[in-house]
């Protein structure tokens, strides 16, 4: 495995290199006088321009620390330090978005991006986002020597655009910063962008400023800003003209309060009949933007609450009136008056304002607009399609087939809302973008109307297939359309699909006779949504959460389907840990389903069955002879196995050929919306659009920005072809029992408190010796990963076999829960991250508590694991079951237990939910409980608010694991990290 990194070379340029994992070829490193078998051997080759780099790196010993995304352990022993690695590196052209490079190395060897390339993707993404909106600035820049000088190109940060760096400066992984470690992490990501900028700039203009540059220091300076050689040469003062460009580029930049200009419609003024538009002045402290102080009391109030931030607010507002003036000239005519505060417009004035809001915004000032305008509303194409009878449920009509011809008819909406004939007439009369319609101000792009009133006016109805009109309704805007479809209506099955309305209108299937099951109502209707995606051959993705039945559902569905006649197999390919439990549900549900599990050393290609069980690492490693198979279908249970759509697993899935395919997950999104697209990809090859132009459109926006339009059209897009119900949803399923979620909070004894302020005193001494700007995250990860260590146990951190007892209180609060959950007569699930601290507590509680305790982890064998959960759920094993996070947190059904115990945090509420849903899930007949344990005063609970902040995609959060801690800045981690007095237990 390959493991490719970015990182900011001298003068802003993105270069990448790459790290062999645990499989990668070998090859040689020097450092000094030491010559030592390296990671650093790159297969398959690196994108970009080759070149070596020295890069500052952490090292234990004579080798580097390998990062967290290798797979390989870091060395247990050893002084840390950083040290210079000479390294064979790709340098990437201005704009080059790396993660779309990597996703390019496709060979033999797997290669996986590290997370330093989405941050620089999304540097890329934000440069390429000022260049487009035309936020640049030309400079002269320092050359390398004394008195040299160049011409170059600036982004210009202010504003919202500010605000974003930040979020970027934030994110920073200590690798990004690895060739140039003397600097802060904010300067190197500002050359990053700038270097950008000023490639993409010259890409733009494609020739000169000027077609006969004259001598003088301007033509000089504006040659140099275009042509292919950016120095600056001739008895110039350069340095002079470098001082003025800085001067005017500062000008720009952010005071502490800042004038706001408020539009809004005044229905009637008062003393006249009449209404009309309104814009008034009013100044905004930039840290308290909850205040905001009309113009009218900054001129008569000498004591104004402005004078916390400034000493005179007037001449703030009037120099800013002055400064705004200059961007949007009709502010003239309220500058001729003594004291501004407001001016009236007419209709094409306040859409002259609106023109010039966005520039406004940039410089600086606060544009405030009715709140219907805070999200603009874009025109956009509707398709409504006719197909089958209206009254018919969809499974009733035996049109359905993407074949089928369907009557469709092209119309214009305003986001959600469908335009009338009368309505388009309106609009086309209007003399200026600013209309009425239909009781309410609509701002309208005169350029969108035009091209859909032509588009209709060339062929508005007629009929086409269902398949293309599927094709059509897609993410990304097909070339042959002027607009993107953001509306479709209709009556019949297909309309049903593309509006998401299938899932209430599906005529409800009965269940096979050979299923001997008992559907729930919200089952029967998977079930229906699934053959009725069957019959279309449209991928399915079902998102039901964890327990609520997903395998049954497709155990019907096949049954269903080979009641009808034979057919070839079905490929379901699961995690190792829940192959045995398809197998257990497929002959309790679907007797009379034959069964090939394709595992073990005696591996051979099926024979005539209807159902063949494999595991991800099997589907990779006989990707050839399942792709030489014929498949019916191809189910993906837990398909976030699938997420790295560039993996090798995900590259192997998609080479099996099959009628249909449908994928099992209760979480299609994790961490990143790339993950929702790598599964739809192999769903629905295409229907997303390039990986590429689906991370630019949405996942950065959605995920840096959240953007409420690009989720919106994404919610859209997806709903033919993916259903999620929810547990808590009582429409759904209304005799679950209910869940309740404690948070256990422990104390640390005077020994933990101890050994966790020396770890944090370690920490910190790193990142300075390192300097903050280059620490690498293995020292971040490191630390993390020591200080929950002490909060679990000092014996876990120190590993000296010592005795447990007395010394931990999370473990003498985790034998009060228990010893009170055995006294009930229930049963409980311990989950922790750590597999060593798991083998340390099961002969520890066992002892403690008088009963029997069993340990589910990575390495117990398919037949233990199976046994183990089969005694445990018949009452006949252990009463407390420990699990490790990743091995038992996924596919496993163990509601015979009524308490779920997280004793330490992945902090990630994603896969925390899957584990805890081994007991909270359909089968379960009591309340269950859960205990999430947390330690006052440490770094476990601060984190706590943290993910409360970030829970922004489909619920999920932060990141893998605590992998996005290291992009804090070192501050932020000393702060996060401290050890607050109430820690400390009496």
């Amino acid at each position: 495995m390959i493991v490719v990194h970015g990182f900011v070379a001298a003068g802003g340029r993105l270069a990448c290199w790459a790290e062999a994992g645990p499989r990668g070829p070998a090859g040689r490193r020097r450092s000094g006088r030491r010559a030592e078998p390296h990671p650093f051997a790159v297969a398959p080759p690196l994108p970009g321009e080759p070149g070596t780099a020295v890069l500052h790196l952490p090292s234990v010993g004579s080798a580097p620390e390998p990062s967290p995304e290798s797979g390989l352990r870091a060395p247990g022993r050893g002084v840390r330090r950083v040290l210079p690695w000479s390294v064979p590196v790709g340098y990437l052209p201005p704009g080059a978005d790396l993660e779309d490079l990597v996703a390019a190395c496709v060979g033999e060897v797997e290669v996986r991006a590290g997370s330093s390339v989405g941050l620089l993707a999304d540097l890329t993404w934000y440069a390429e986002d000022l260049v487009r909106r035309g936020r640049v600035l030309p400079a002269v820049i320092p050359g390398d020597g004394p008195g040299e000088f160049r011409a170059g190109w600036r982004g210009v940060r202010t504003g919202q655009d500010a605000e974003r760096f930040e979020e970027l400066r934030r994110s920073v992984p200590g690798v990004v910063c690895a060739a140039t470690p003397e600097r802060p992490a904010e300067a190197v990501l500002a050359a990053a962008v700038d270097h950008a900028v000023d490639g993409l700039v010259r890409a733009r203009l494609r020739r000169p400023l000027l077609d006969r540059p004259g001598a003088g220091i301007v033509p000089t300076w504006l040659a140099g800003l275009t042509g292919d050689d950016p120095v600056l040469r001739g008895p110039h003062e350069f340095a002079a003209l470098r001082a003025h460009l800085d001067r005017w580029a500062d000008s720009g930049r952010q005071a502490p309060v800042r004038t706001c200009f408020r539009l809004s419609y005044v229905d009637e003024f008062p003393g006249e009949e009449q209404g009309g538009w309104l814009l008034e002045f009013l100044v905004q402290p930039v840290d308290e933007p909850s205040l905001l102080v009309p113009a009218e009391e900054v001129w008569r109030d000498s004591a104004s609450p402005l004078m916390r931030w400034v000493d005179y607010p007037q001449e703030v507002l009037l120099a800013d009136l002055g400064r705004a003036h200059r961007l949007y000239p009709d502010l003239g005519d309220a500058l001729h008056v003594a004291h501004p505060a407001r001016m009236r417009l007419d209709t094409a004035g306040a859409y002259r304002f609106l023109t010039h809001a966005a520039v406004l915004e940039e410089a600086g000032f606060g544009v405030l607009l009715p709140a219907r305008w805070q999200r603009r509303q874009e025109l956009g194409l509707t398709l409504t399609v006719h197909s089958g009878q209206p009254a018919d449920p969809v499974l009733r009509d035996r049109t359905v087939d993407r074949k089928a011809i369907v009557q469709y008819r092209w119309g214009l909406a305003i986001g959600d809302e469908f335009l009338s004939e009368a309505d388009l007439a309106e609009l086309s009369r209007a003399k200026v973008p600013l209309v009425r319609l239909r009781g309410r101000w609509v701002h309208l792009d005169r350029e969108r109307l035009r091209a859909g009133l032509a588009f209709l006016a060339r062929g508005g109805s007629g009929e086409i297939s269902a398949g293309e009109a599927m094709r059509l309704v897609r993410l990304i805007p097909e070339e042959t359309l002027p607009l993107p479809v953001t509306g479709v209506d209709g009556t019949g099955w297909l309309a049903d699909l593309l509006t998401g309305r299938a899932h209430e209108s599906l005529e409800l299937l009965d269940p096979p006779a050979s299923l001997t099951a008992t559907l729930r109502p919200y089952q029967v209707r998977g079930l229906s949504w699934l053959a009725f995606l069957d019959r279309l051959g449209v991928g399915a993705l079902l998102a039901d959460d964890m327990g609520l039945g997903k395998t049954v559902q497709v155990l019907a569905l096949e049954a269903l389907s080979r009641s009808r006649g034979p057919r070839p197999p079905t490929l379901i390919v699961c995690p190792l840990s829940v192959l045995g439990n398809w197998r257990r549900e497929i002959a309790r549900f679907t007797p009379s389903l034959t069964v090939h599990t394709h595992h073990g050393a005696d591996r051979r290609p099926p024979g005539d069955v209807d159902l063949v069980l494999s595991t991800y690492q099997l589907a990779m490693r006989d990707a050839d002879l399942f792709a030489g198979i014929e498949w019916d279908r191809v189910v993906l249970d837990e398909a976030q196995h699938v997420k790295n759509a560039t993996a090798a697993t995900a590259r192997a899935v998609r080479r099996f050929p099959a009628r249909h395919r449908i994928a099992l997950t209760g979480t299609p999104v994790e961490n990143r919306l790339t993950e929702l697209w790598s599964i739809a990809d192999f769903l629905n090859p295409g229907l997303l659009g390039p990986a590429s132009t689906f991370r630019a459109r949405y996942s950065v926006p959605i995920e840096r920005f959240n953007d409420p339009d690009a989720a919106a059209r994404l919610r859209r897009v997806t709903r033919p072809f993916l259903l999620r119900r929810v547990k808590t949803d009582r429409a759904v399923i209304a005799d679950l029992p209910a869940k309740f979620e404690r948070r256990q909070w422990c104390n640390l004894t005077l020994e933990q408190a101890t050994l966790y302020q020396a770890v944090v005193d370690e920490m910190v001494g790193k990142l300075r010796e390192y300097n903050s700007s280059a620490r690498h995250k293995g020292v971040v990860l490191s630390a993390m990963t020591k200080l929950k260590q002490v909060c679990n146990h000092p014996a876990h951190l120190l590993g000296d076999g010592t005795p447990l007892a007395g010394r931990s209180g999370k473990l003498d609060r985790l034998e009060e829960i228990l010893a009170n959950a055995l006294a009930d007569g229930d049963r409980a699930l311990v989950f922790t991250q750590f597999a060593a601290f798991g083998r340390m507590l099961q002969p520890y509680l066992a002892a403690r508590l008088g009963t029997g305790t069993a340990f589910l982890h990575g390495g117990t064998p398919k037949g233990a694991r199976d046994a183990m959960v089969a005694r445990f759920q018949d009452g006949t094993g252990p009463d407390v079951l420990l699990l490790s996070l990743k091995a038992g947190g996924t596919g496993l059904n163990l509601t015979a237990a009524t308490h779920v115990v997280h004793l330490d945090r992945w902090w990630n509420p994603a896969v925390e939910a899957q584990a805890t849903d081994r007991a909270y899930r359909i089968g379960q007949q009591r309340d269950v409980q859960v205990h999430t344990f947390t330690c006052l005063g440490t770094v476990e609970e601060r984190i706590e608010g943290l993910m409360a902040d970030k829970r922004t995609l489909a619920g999920v959060a932060v990141g893998s694991g605590e992998g996005w801690l290291t992009g804090l800045s070192t501050q932020d981690l000393m702060d996060l990290v401290k050890l607050s007095p109430e820690a400390v237990g009496e």
